[in-house]
């Protein structure tokens, strides 16, 4: 079951949501022709509920939004990047297990 607490950006918004969205962000790039992307999806929704209030978590679609994934150099996906006061912390590439993601998470809290 999707989270609620997991907040879809586009290029548009950006900028407002984790790069000025004061808590730190974690965004992960997908599409949904991506398995490894489909994968995932589940572990992403748990740590948006378990670091609630401490880490945003966000999804962009790279299909839809092509402008910031270019920014960022994104090659493959899914591509995780963890943002912290507006500044790329730490990035992971491809379908990572739960104790990874929740170690990289703890970078930023």
């Amino acid at each position: 079951m999707a989270s609620d607490k997991v907040i879809n950006v586009t290029d548009s918004s950006f900028e407002s949501t984790v790069i000025n969205g004061g808590l730190p962000c974690l965004v992960d790039f997908w599409a949904p022709w991506c398995g490894p992307c489909k994968a995932i999806g589940p572990v992403i929704d748990q740590l948006a509920d378990e670091f609630d209030g401490k880490v945003k978590i966000a999804k962009m679609n790279v299909d839809e939004n092509p402008e910031t994934p270019g920014k960022f150099s994104i090659r493959a996906i899914p591509t995780l990047i963890l943002f912290k006061n507006g500044e790329k912390l730490d990035m992971i590439t491809g379908a990572v297990g739960k104790g990874q993601l929740v170690a990289l998470l703890n970078k930023a809290v």
